[in-house]
């Protein structure tokens, strides 16, 4: 892919220990230029028959047979994707630095998550983190439910999800909020960093949307 064509959508494949579905996985990466696996993501891109175009891991949590693709493109002239692999005793996720190869690559194209919302809590809140980090647009794609990460300026307008279930949390120590079309709604309305103020909406209207005016939320529109 390096050098290639632009860039301008990368899937995130991650490693959760709670994939999502192989059918929301070939949803995720559906118009994305570029496919980046991390580490037991490979297995999940693989039972979905989803192609990838890069590796980022330890590989300690791929399965025996992922594992020996890795090694397979490690040592192939013609790999089949490229590898990044690092060392278990590193300071940071393997999340984290599948960022930064990102980044190295590709810029700051929009990012297209998934198989990254199941498992430990820990893992999950530091998922968070790094996706409020990063400098472009991140959507997230799951089983249950579609999100997205909110920097200042940005709107989500949600269509066709009357009846479901809407929440956001802020990320930063604060947030400028309004939501419309939900059934509890607000107005440039200040938030505080993990706030709960915004669990458990009701979208109402058609299209309903959120806007942040400042700081960054996660926001999540569930299907179920």
């Amino acid at each position: 892919m390096r050098g290639e064509r632009t860039v301008r959508r990368v899937a995130l494949i991650g490693g959760s220990t709670e994939p999502a579905g192989a059918d929301t996985i070939r949803r995720a990466v559906r118009g994305c230029d570029a496919v980046v696996a991390i580490d037991r993501g490979l297995d999940a891109a693989s039972g979905a028959e989803v192609d990838v175009n890069l590796f980022c891991g330890d590989a300690d949590s791929v399965s025996p047979a992922g594992a020996a693709l890795v090694r397979r493109a490690e040592s192939s002239d013609d790999a089949f994707f490229s590898v990044e692999r690092y060392d278990p005793h590193k300071d940071f996720t393997d999340l984290s630095l599948a960022l930064r190869a990102v980044g190295e690559r590709w810029g700051a194209p929009a990012l297209v998550c998934t198989c990254l919302a199941g498992g430990n809590p820990d893992h999950l809140l530091g998922v968070f983190g790094r996706l409020a980090a990063w400098p472009g647009p991140v959507e997230l794609i799951e089983d249950g439910f579609e999100g997205k990460v909110l920097h200042a300026g940005e709107v989500w307008a949600i269509e066709g999800a009357c009846s479901q279930r809407f929440s956001f949390i802020p990320l930063s120590p604060e947030a400028t909020v309004s939501e419309r079309g939900m059934r509890w709604e607000l107005d440039h309305h200040g938030v505080e960093l993990l706030s709960d103020l915004g669990i458990s909406n009701v979208i109402e209207r058609d299209p309903a949307t959120i806007t942040c005016h400042a700081g960054t939320v996660i926001c999540w529109c569930f299907c179920r």
